[in-house]
């Protein structure tokens, strides 16, 4: 498991920012909408908890049940997205995300999420959150976290080298989407801190912001 450092300071040109567990907490609806889908294929509620954060919910159909038809995947998908955008119980902003976002006006970021636009809207709004400017949902890639696709096309977009980027996750599977997009990776929260990132906050409230002159960012973590 990976500690920050009070001291650790990451630079960067752009950060690209998970939605679901990083900006907003919204375990409480994602919980009770796969422990149902769950129940309905007899799966081990446990296990499918493992697997569903930080990924299009098609691509976790298709670790759960390998042998279904895709088809039949992005249906469920398509109706538990639309479920969980009904469903806003709960859903709060994680510690300290108000204040980051509000640090990062004018500087290089991104919204980088598995949710589609109307749900990272709705979850958004819940929680109190602005949008970034840039966004890549599930609409705007082809292929779900793990794969890097969307953190480079979000680098892309911002016209800013892999290297040049800090992804915030708190997924397995969005941690190693970072990585295999040659970016580094500040972990946030306790989910994160079993997959290597290489730095590990509590919340947002430990990060903080500063702009340098030659438009580079630093990122103080504590």
């Amino acid at each position: 498991m990976t500690a920050t450092v009070p001291s650790t300071v990451l630079t960067a040109r752009a950060l690209l920012l998970d939605m679901d567990g990083t900006l907003v907490n919204s375990d409480a609806v994602v919980e009770r909408i796969w422990r149902r889908w769950a129940e309905q294929h007899r799966l081990d509620e446990g296990e499918v908890m493992k697997v569903v954060h930080g990924r299009q919910g098609y691509a976790s159909m298709a670790l759960l049940l390998p042998d279904r038809p895709m088809e039949q995947n992005h249906a469920d998908n398509a109706r538990m997205l639309a479920e969980e955008t009904a469903d806003m119980n709960g859903v709060v902003a994680i510690p300290g995300a108000p204040q980051f976002l509000a640090s990062l006006r004018g500087l290089p970021h991104a919204l980088v999420t598995s949710a589609d636009v109307p749900l990272s809207t709705a979850r958004m709004a819940a929680a109190g959150l602005d949008l970034p400017d840039v966004r890549v949902t599930a609409e705007s890639v082809g292929a779900s976290k793990p794969d890097p696709e969307g953190f480079l096309k979000g680098a892309a977009e911002l016209g800013v080298a892999p290297a040049d980027c800090v992804v915030f996750e708190d997924s397995a599977a969005g941690i190693q989407a970072g990585r295999d997009a040659g970016m580094r990776v500040v972990g946030v929260g306790p989910r994160a801190g079993f997959h290597r990132p290489d730095a590990l906050v509590r919340d947002l409230t430990g990060v903080r912001v500063e702009s340098a002159g030659d438009g580079t960012i630093r990122l103080h973590l504590g």
